[in-house]
């Protein structure tokens, strides 16, 4: 059994993710802003906290082996903001819940960069982007970013999708897509028998 912290718990991603490891056993701190939008479930206890406040997080924190962050880029924590919580609190492992917009769709150009990405998500990727380099640049933790594919949205539970490096994976009908049900399912694998330390790896069909 792990305890695990998830940050941004009531989010579209981050119930799903919790659901996914509280069916396998683990012990599971969800903290929001607000938590009385999260469904009660056995083995998941609640704590209402702003997450960008490092010190009233690192108190939180105390005691996890693994903090999952799901919350935004914009508006949610940064990544100075969870490392220097993690610290304090002891926590030696974080696992990101990343973005797609920082993968690569030819050598060297993300897809960020590409003339057709939305402008609409350009703010949201710059900082996952952002989120990414300063977690490589940190000498000391045990991280992991996981991107999704490029659309990211509610669906079934396969169990049957690809793993990636740094490029973004495509499907045989050139697209790229991942249910969060089965995003879900590699994140919580991933902390189940970590493949990828101190790295970022996408999920993608």
């Amino acid at each position: 059994m792990t305890h695990i912290a998830i940050l941004g718990i009531t989010g579209r991603a981050g119930s799903r993710i919790a659901t996914e490891l509280l069916q396998r056993g683990h012990t599971i701190t969800g903290i929001a802003r607000d938590v009385s939008k999260a469904t009660a479930q056995p083995g998941l206890s609640l704590q209402a906290a702003d997450a960008t406040d490092a010190n009233a997080l690192a108190t939180l924190l105390q005691g996890h082996d693994v903090v999952v962050s799901s919350t935004r880029f914009v508006g949610g924590i940064d990544a100075a903001t969870l490392i220097s919580a993690a610290r304090q609190a002891g926590v030696k492992r974080i696992v990101v819940v990343g973005g797609a917009g920082s993968l690569e769709v030819a050598p060297g150009k993300a897809l960020i960069d590409s003339p057709e990405f939305p402008e609409i998500y350009k703010a949201e990727a710059s900082g996952g982007r952002a989120f990414l380099q300063a977690l490589r640049a940190e000498g000391e933790l045990d991280w992991t970013f996981i991107s999704p594919s490029a659309l990211f949205e509610p669906g079934p539970r396969t169990g049957r999708f690809r793993l990636g490096g740094d490029q973004l994976l495509v499907d045989a009908d050139g697209q790229s897509h991942i249910s969060m049900e089965d995003y879900a399912i590699a994140l919580a694998d991933e902390i189940d028998t970590p493949r990828h330390s101190r790295s970022r790896f996408t999920v993608g069909y």
